[in-house]
């Protein structure tokens, strides 16, 4: 099993590709991971919205939606230094194997605070009727 790992940091608003498509896409992956972390800790309150996507984005909210077949992973994260449990945090992805880009997108709901992300995903061969699914999966997809 190979595990291929992505970190960053991400700003409020923004929007990250984590480039993993291939010429033939028989290669696969599956999220195995996802940590979240704020980017100055105990520092300022924050409340993040992590979500991945399987398609392009053009907008970031801080709304998740588990009935979106294109939601991969989302990861909330409230940093409050000025309560008893300051940090609390929820990570939920799912076990679905794609083989194109994914999409990061990143809100602070309370102010405008970067949050820095760790991803493990674990890489899958995928035979030619997998690979077919995964591709026609992704590009009925996209909304046009």
């Amino acid at each position: 099993m190979v595990i291929k790992s992505f970190r960053g940091k991400i700003a409020d608003g923004a929007i990250d590709t984590v480039v993993l498509h291939t010429n033939t896409g028989a290669t696969g992956y599956r999220i195995v991971k996802m940590e979240m972390m704020h980017d100055e800790p105990g520092q300022q309150h924050a409340e993040h919205t992590i979500k991945i996507y399987s398609v392009p984005q053009t907008t970031v909210d801080n709304a998740v939606d588990f009935s979106d077949n294109t939601l991969l992973a989302a990861g909330y994260l409230a940093d409050n230094p000025d309560q008893a449990y300051p940090a609390t945090k929820i990570v939920v992805f799912d076990n679905m194997i794609f083989n194109q880009d994914i999409h990061i997108t990143h809100e602070d709901t309370t102010g405008t605070r970067a949050v820095n992300y760790y991803i493990e995903l674990e890489q899958v061969s995928l035979d030619l009727s997998e690979n077919t699914v995964a591709t026609l999966k992704d590009i009925r997809n996209i909304k046009s």
